[in-house]
């Protein structure tokens, strides 16, 4: 009997707060749950934004002031699920950590509410969703995805291990115990999902720690946007013979907030000019770069013999939705010739271990 579901990448792009962002995410799911989607994936840092283009004011040995604010304004904006800085793991699950009072003083939830948000939306639409974050714990932030089944809520979340560039600025690393791939039933059928954010899925022994686990749906939220991306995502289905979803986000220059590329400190300085000045400024206007995009997207669906099935959907920032039904019994078809972690493995010679992970294909 085919084991058939509807899975689907959102390409929505992160709007100018946190609430709107969340309203949209709202809006898009219950859309896609009239459309039959059964999974969704929404982009990298889709919930708090990915700061593309920021220096946050810093070269190699030197930080600027203007840095300092444009990171304030940036941690503000991300997303507090309650979690600790060396992630609490079950215990955050299971919402085993202490709450603390509320000035009413009755008991309030860990964090901003978005956890319970995100479990409501997944809960009245029916969908599984998969969101990317920039989560704040402590006095730090964490590129996170997070899993949210309609029945039990949030039923996992990763930090990405490890940032790239200048991303290492802002966003801490991420214990790669978090790389434990989650187990649900739709429908009948039963998903083992697991996510690698953007570029670690360049990374061979991330990969394999994903297919030793028996994923056959791999999932990778991404901020790239190369042409080289879907070859890549092509790789990864047929090497793992799953499923793949990749969502972008598909954002022009103009829809970026003014603290990323320094348009708000210009607007600030030239207020304050015309304030001295009695007159308008207009010298310290910030230009944008001619190009329209900030990021072009690139969302698509592949099958686990490495067959596009949807996309890659180029300079679309409206939210598109792509989806197709699947027969998730391709991935035992395709498991004929390579297995990954199995057959083709040479377990007997070759081992991957990885801290605080076990590797066996959870129950």
């Amino acid at each position: 009997m085919p084991q058939k579901l509807t899975i689907a990448v959102s390409q929505s792009h992160t709007l100018t707060s946190l609430a709107e962002t969340l309203s949209a995410l709202g809006s898009i799911t219950q859309k896609a749950a009239k459309s039959g989607v059964d999974v969704l994936l929404f982009p990298e840092a889709y919930l708090g934004g990915y700061p593309r283009s920021c220096s946050f004011g810093s070269v190699v040995g030197s930080r600027q002031d203007v840095g300092r604010e444009q990171y304030l304004r940036y941690f503000k904006e991300a997303v507090d699920l309650g979690d600790t800085p060396a992630g609490a793991g079950d215990d955050w699950l299971g919402k085993k950590l202490p709450v603390g009072k509320g000035t009413d003083g009755g008991s309030q939830f860990r964090g901003d509410g978005t956890r319970e948000y995100l479990e409501q939306v997944a809960s009245k639409t029916g969908v599984f969703l998969v969101v990317g974050v920039v989560e704040r714990a402590g006095g730090s932030l964490y590129c996170a995805a997070v899993y949210v089944e309609p029945r039990r809520g949030m039923v996992g979340k990763r930090r990405k291990v490890m940032p790239t560039g200048s991303e290492r600025l802002v966003w801490a690393q991420g214990s790669p115990a978090t790389l434990k791939a989650v187990t649900t039933k739709i429908e009948g059928v039963k998903l083992t999902i697991a996510a690698a954010i953007c570029w670690e899925n360049f990374m061979p022994l991330l990969r394999q720690s994903l297919y030793s686990q028996n994923v056959n749906l791999y999932l990778a939220p991404t901020a790239d946007a190369r042409d080289t991306w879907l070859a890549l995502m092509r790789t990864i289905a047929c090497e793992g013979r799953t499923f793949v979803l990749s969502a972008n986000q598909c954002i022009t220059w103009d829809d970026l907030p003014e603290w990323v590329d320094g348009r708000q400190e210009c607007n600030d300085a030239q207020d304050n000019r015309s304030m001295a000045n009695g007159t308008a400024d207009t010298t310290m206007t910030k230009k944008l770069p001619a190009e329209r995009w900030a990021c072009r997207g690139g969302s698509c669906i592949v099958g686990p013999m490495g067959q596009v099935l949807q996309g890659p959907l180029w300079e679309r920032n409206d939210g598109s939705i792509l989806s197709a039904e699947v027969d998730f019994e391709d991935c035992e078809r395709g498991r004929l010739d390579f297995d990954a972690a199995g057959s083709y493995s040479r377990n007997d010679s070759f081992c991957l271990q990885v801290q605080g992970l076990d590797l066996s294909p959870p129950p």
